[in-house]
């Protein structure tokens, strides 16, 4: 009996240590758990501030390029071309990070299944991949032929109103769910668009310009239905081959547009020693960089953080345009900037906030009934012990 005690614990005991146990598994699995939390919010922080800084670092150095080489298209072309590089930038962090390494043709192949069974075929290429680089195309020429006409602030601000669009849209064409908060953020953008086009008294040049930037988030927005629609959700593989497939496209069948610009002298510049290359090549750096975090960020952090950096490029833009421009924060601007930036914030709520929202004020009534009851107790338990304290004896 002694030896049986000795080898196995008493039940007691043995549901001590059991305890125990799961109690440091527990433990341990809710420090893992704050950990990759804390790491997630780390790296989302990281995003957040490159998206930021080359969102809004592209569209100054834009705005400073067309003082010096007026030609916003050809500057929508040469940045699509780096649009390559996404592809063998994929392929290296491939090559880093994966266990199982693949050769580039393997790789490619295996991406190739994104666009079907037969893979990247010519007829896939004209009917899944140009349309899209026809919307890629129109929408940063759009976007930056704004810029030359009104000052950047207001054009990052009103190109957030895309989040708007793209819920428009895929509740019509994709029969997305109904939100009453998101039509209440649609129609926040477009007020703040009106508002925003009333701040310079509808004069020709800025309504020109804010038309621009609403066709450049509508192109945005149509662009980000479509893919959803016709080809579905990518990986990060097939989303870097289909961007790079993208500047295919653009250097097989845009680069004679450039051309045709050039001789008929709608966007001329006198010779090539005068083309900034430095500007235009730190602008295609910073719209890539922008690309890959928007598109590959979502493997470290949270896509709500990543959608924070957009906004936050708005008051970056309008502090240096305060410093290097002539713009007028009336009352009129800042209310629709404003106003739009609410609006993009109710969008990047959850599908489900409603219900968490019942769910915490059903918690917090809950515990409000607890605790009168609790209350209302101890008043009524010391009611008779004073009654009878105070109560004189018959004896006396």
């Amino acid at each position: 009996g002694d030896e049986r005690s000795r080898e196995s614990p008493a039940p007691a005991e043995a549901q001590m240590q059991a305890g125990a146990e799961g109690g440091g598994r527990v433990n341990r699995c809710c420090w893992k758990c704050s950990v990759t939390q804390l790491k997630k919010i780390f790296w989302g922080v990281a995003v957040v501030l490159g998206v930021c800084s080359s969102w809004s670092g592209s569209t100054q150095l834009a705005k400073l390029t067309f003082k010096k080489f007026d030609a916003p298209f050809t500057l929508t072309w040469f940045a699509t071309n780096w649009n390559f590089l996404f592809f063998p930038l994929y392929y290296l962090g491939h090559v880093f990070k994966s266990a199982e390494k693949q050769s580039p043709k393997q790789r490619y192949r295996e991406c190739c299944r994104f666009f079907g069974d037969n893979g990247l075929t010519l007829k896939v290429f004209f009917t899944k991949a140009a349309p899209f680089g026809v919307l890629w195309t129109l929408t940063n020429y759009l976007y930056l032929h704004a810029i030359k006409k009104i000052n950047t602030t207001d054009v990052s601000v009103l190109f957030c109103c895309n989040k708007a669009f793209v819920f428009l849209l895929s509740w019509i064409v994709l029969r997305d769910r109904f939100m009453g908060v998101r039509i209440v953020a649609a129609i926040f953008a477009i007020a703040g668009i009106v508002m925003m086009t009333y701040a310079d008294g509808f004069h020709s040049h800025s309504v020109i310009g804010i038309a621009l930037v609403v066709g450049s988030a509508s192109m945005s927005a149509l662009y980000k239905v479509l893919f959803k629609l016709l080809l579905g959700s990518a990986k990060f593989g097939e989303a870097a081959l289909f961007l790079s497939v993208l500047a295919v496209f653009n250097v097989l069948f845009v680069t004679c547009i450039p051309v045709i610009l050039y001789f008929t002298k709608v966007e001329y510049w006198s010779s090539f020693d005068i083309v900034p290359w430095g500007n235009l090549c730190g602008f295609s750096i910073l719209l890539l960089t922008f690309n890959i975090l928007l598109n590959f960020g979502i493997a470290i952090t949270y896509p709500t953080l990543i959608s924070l950096g957009i906004v936050l490029s708005v008051p970056v833009n309008a502090v240096v345009d305060h410093y290097t421009s002539e713009i007028v924060f009336n009352s009129v601007r800042v209310i629709a900037i404003v106003i739009i930036g609410l609006g993009f914030l109710l969008l990047l709520l959850p599908e489900e906030w409603d219900v968490w929202v019942i769910k915490l004020l059903t918690r917090l009534k809950v515990r409000k009934k607890e605790e009168i009851p609790e209350g209302n107790g101890d008043i009524a338990s010391g009611l008779p012990n004073k009654s009878r304290r105070t109560r004189p004896s018959m004896s006396s």
